[in-house]
């Protein structure tokens, strides 16, 4: 059975994959660079290699889930991409609000899909990344709930880790961020929002998916979302004082 690997391994950096063909990794290397805070580039690889200094083991098999896309449709969700792995793919490794969950936790501050044992809730936002080259897309975000006397707590936790997301991009009503229905995620699985709880919301690598999506680029791979690459990285490495 596949579960998401929020509240794995814990200590260690977890990322974001996503691969281009070598044509396309500049444009998403200015897409990165142009919009940090959904998409905080860890690592980039050489065309065609198959794995990373941040992660040792091999990006074709070494993921619990994977999407191929063409032309911004998804037309697979598999468990290793080796046969529809190419040598001119570029991979580039993502920062992810994974990686700051233990911290979250070791504060007092609950995370609501750990405790359920589901995934977490992303949702395409009307606040458009900025545009480079041929890609462009929305910022998709992460809501965990947080009791409201947490909130200040979480917004310290996480500022400290800026490579993966750092502090949250929105606290409080969803639509202000043009999100209509919590219960309704576009990636991921809803979470109850308990009295007393604030929805807040944390910008989310997935945003590179919903460029592939918007954009159409022939040929993508990236994690399925909440399956993430698990780095030989120790989360301590991204906290800053």
């Amino acid at each position: 059975m596949r579960t998401p690997t929020s509240g794995w391994s814990a200590g260690w950096t977890q990322a974001n994959l996503i691969a281009l063909p070598k044509e396309r990794a500049y444009d998403f290397l200015l897409f990165a660079q142009r919009n940090p805070k959904p998409c905080p580039v860890l690592d980039v690889t050489e065309p065609g290699a198959v794995s990373a200094s941040i992660f040792g083991g091999d990006l074709r098999t070494d993921l619990p889930a994977y999407r191929v896309y063409e032309y911004g449709e998804p037309v697979a969700e598999v468990t290793d991409v080796v046969f529809s792995w190419r040598d001119d793919l570029v991979c580039f490794l993502i920062g992810c609000s994974f990686t700051f969950e233990a911290a979250l936790l070791d504060a007092g501050v609950p995370v609501r899909h750990i405790a359920a044992g589901t995934n977490v809730p992303m949702y395409r936002t009307d606040r458009a990344c900025r545009p480079a080259g041929e890609l462009s897309g929305p910022m998709v975000v992460s809501m965990p709930p947080i009791p409201a006397d947490l909130v200040a707590t979480a917004v310290r936790v996480t500022s400290r880790y800026p490579a993966v997301h750092g502090a949250p991009v929105h606290v409080g009503d969803p639509r202000s961020l043009g999100i209509a229905d919590l219960d309704r995620p576009d990636f991921g699985d809803p979470v109850e929002v308990r009295p007393g709880e604030i929805p807040v919301f944390w910008a989310c690598g997935v945003t590179s998916q919903a460029a592939v999506i918007q954009s159409r680029p022939p040929f993508a791979i990236a994690h399925a979302p909440g399956s993430m690459a698990i780095t030989d990285v120790r989360d301590s490495s991204y906290l800053i004082p």
